[in-house]
């Protein structure tokens, strides 16, 4: 009796060890407190501090819920969370780009938020912005910021040219743009506008939604193709003329990033750069004491100042055993005043209604209402929910883009790459 009795002890001992073991693993502790890792891409420093203290706000308020921040890197994320889908080791809240989730979405990584979200918030973000992370049907992500594409103007140069100055309610169109860009054009090294395009791929599609260009079509039977035709040409031949007809843009920038234009700009080399909303606190931290800039709408078209985005996404693991938790944790993060929070850390747009309505994101300084007046005019990206997109942006658009640009070929050979190469990638994920 007495060994047997010794035996059941060993056995309960190690029990006890190996649940203790279990609760120290990251989803709880030996008081039953639930853990959730959240994993942010925030990078700019008051983007950084914005997150990490609502982090801390809820958890000084919710002590059966700890919220554990762990830093992640926009360089990498796709990659990075392949590899811990696919080992099991994935955070239970996951900060992401829309554009990004398709392949996880269908690939059965990210939970469907459906059910598990409030009416108040589901009803906060408009419907245009839930299309971003919806697929099949489901919800994947909840879109919490954005960006539209603004020219950022040289305001003494334009003030001084005579030129009409846009407004969102009364914007340049294309013809108008590229007429006030070969007007502000001096000659000498100086040019009306520069166009920073390593990446032409998003810039070119999500600007072409003014003009009515879609790229990407859904056929009877539910397969995406794509049909290049005359609207998804105004964009793109109005670039590819002002640097190789009108020499109105600086041919030098197109193989550059946003930020490689900013000193050529505060030198006074372009009286205009086509940038991300975000920019502006780069030109506020770096512009020369006395410099004057502005902000302006991008051009519009036949279908206004519409423009597409891949807003800022929260999503939750399919894995994370605490998704009910988890949900509730986006539901505080993203409450009105929280938004206008993290919108102002990253200089960017809130998508919910009642941020967009805070008087902080409303003002004449840095612009701010200009972008907000934009904001109900974005819509989502034309290849949001196409799979393959990724491999025909690398290896067909990419290159055939930057080639078109630079006048290396014409028209007629984009279109035949961006389309018949294009459509022999997205079937082969079609099948």
């Amino acid at each position: 009796m007495a060994v047997r009795a010794r035996a059941l002890g060993a056995v309960a001992t190690a029990l006890v060890l190996l649940l203790a073991g279990c609760s120290d693993s990251g989803d709880g502790d030996s008081r039953g407190r639930i853990t959730l890792r959240f994993q942010s891409l925030a990078w700019q420093k008051e983007s950084v501090d914005a997150n990490k203290e609502l982090v801390k706000e809820w958890n000084a308020t919710h002590p059966d819920v700890k919220v554990e921040y762990v830093q992640g890197s926009w360089s990498s994320v796709h990659d990075q969370l392949l590899t811990s889908f696919e080992g099991g080791e994935a955070p239970d809240i996951i900060h992401d780009a829309s554009d990004d989730l398709a392949d996880f979405a269908y690939g059965g990584y990210l939970a469907d938020l459906g059910e598990l979200l409030p009416q108040r918030l589901k009803l906060d973000i408009p419907q245009a912005s839930w299309d971003t992370s919806t697929f099949g049907g489901k919800v994947y992500g909840v879109p919490f910021l954005q960006e539209p594409r603004v020219l950022i103007a040289n305001a003494k140069w334009l003030k001084e040219s005579g030129v009409r100055i846009p407004t969102p309610e009364k914007p340049w169109s294309w013809p108008e743009f590229r007429s006030v860009t070969k007007e502000l054009t001096q000659g000498k090294g100086k040019f009306g506008v520069a166009w920073p395009l390593k990446e032409p791929v998003s810039a070119t599609l999500n600007l072409s939604l003014s003009t009515g260009g879609k790229l990407f079509h859904r056929r009877a039977d539910g397969k995406a193709e794509i049909r290049f035709e005359a609207a998804d040409e105004v964009m793109p031949r109005t670039v590819h003329d002002q640097v190789d007809v009108d020499k109105s843009a600086s041919g030098a920038t197109l193989g550059m990033g946003g930020s490689d234009t900013l000193p050529g700009f505060f030198g006074g080399k372009y009286a205009m750069v086509p940038l991300g909303f975000s920019y502006r606190q780069q030109i506020v931290q770096q512009a020369p004491k006395g410099f004057d800039w502005q902000v302006l709408p991008a051009p519009a078209g036949a279908d206004g100042l519409a423009q597409g985005v891949s807003p800022q996404t929260l999503s939750v693991a399919e894995d994370s055993p605490h998704k009910k938790e988890a949900a509730r944790f986006i539901d505080f993060f993203l409450r009105p005043a929280n938004m206008v929070r993290l919108a102002r850390g990253d200089w960017m747009l809130p998508t919910g209604k009642e941020a967009l309505k805070d008087p902080a994101l409303r003002t004449k300084k840095d612009d701010w209402a200009t972008g907000t007046a934009l904001a109900r005019h974005l819509r989502p990206a034309p290849a949001q929910s196409v799979r393959g997109y990724p491999e025909w942006m690398d290896k067909i658009a990419t290159p055939a883009l930057q080639e078109y640009y630079s006048g290396a070929i014409g028209m007629d050979e984009l279109r035949e790459r961006l389309v018949e190469d294009g459509n022999l990638v997205l079937k082969r994920y079609q099948r």
